[in-house]
């Protein structure tokens, strides 16, 4: 189990379905779908998932969650964020070992790829992006489970990215037999900012 986690990557040591707060989002988040996921039948089906919603929701927390648990239950699991998998396969293809690359990331029980389109590294950097996407969305296809976390509704793909074509190919793979849990709610970050605020305004006024 040790292993599996390790070989994950998952960035955030700390994200663990347990250490999430259910209270914060209590009306909009349900625990109920992520239990389910967390016992990797998803992955035994070779389903996919897909987390949608604005950022500072948990939805990276929540989907580091279900692969560690994933790892447990003794699925082989990849964590990456598009913009380091983007990075990668670009960096494969000016040396010619793409082909080897998108085998490495085909080779795993669940991908998780998270942050897509939290910025513009996407479409800025890496003019590539839909095909090497897609390279990697088609290698995986009824082989294996993909989790996409992304704060970019579907139906926004072809403006974001560009090349309609493939970004509807793409799609397709995407969304068959994926689950989709859309996020709503408080955001995480902006209460933890306004709370530091007031915590140095109290600071401010006690020394004052």
């Amino acid at each position: 189990i040790a292993h599996r986690i390790h070989r994950a990557r998952f960035r955030d040591s700390a994200a663990t379905l347990e250490s999430f707060d259910w209270q914060f989002n209590a009306k909009t988040i349900d625990p109920a779908p992520f239990r389910e996921l967390a016992t990797g039948d998803f992955v035994r089906r070779r389903d996919n998932i897909a987390f949608v919603g604005e950022s500072g929701l948990g939805k990276s927390h929540l989907v580091q969650g279900v692969g560690r648990a994933c790892c447990v239950a003794g699925y082989r699991v990849r964590y990456v964020t598009s913009a380091e998998l983007l990075e990668e396969l670009t960096a494969a293809l000016a040396d010619k070992t793409l082909t080897s690359r998108v085998r490495y990331y085909q080779s795993f029980e669940l991908l998780i790829i998270d942050e897509f389109g939290f910025d513009k590294l996407e479409r800025r950097e890496y003019p590539d992006a839909p095909s090497l996407l897609y390279k990697v969305i088609d290698a995986r296809s009824r082989r294996g489970s993909t989790a996409l976390v992304t704060n970019i509704d579907f139906a926004d793909w072809t403006d974001y990215l560009g090349d309609p074509p493939l970004v509807m190919a793409t799609l397709d793979r995407v969304v068959d037999n994926t689950l989709t849990l859309k996020f709503t709610g408080k955001s995480y970050r902006q209460h933890r900012a306004a709370e530091k605020k007031r915590e140095q305004q109290a600071r401010m006024k006690k020394s004052s």
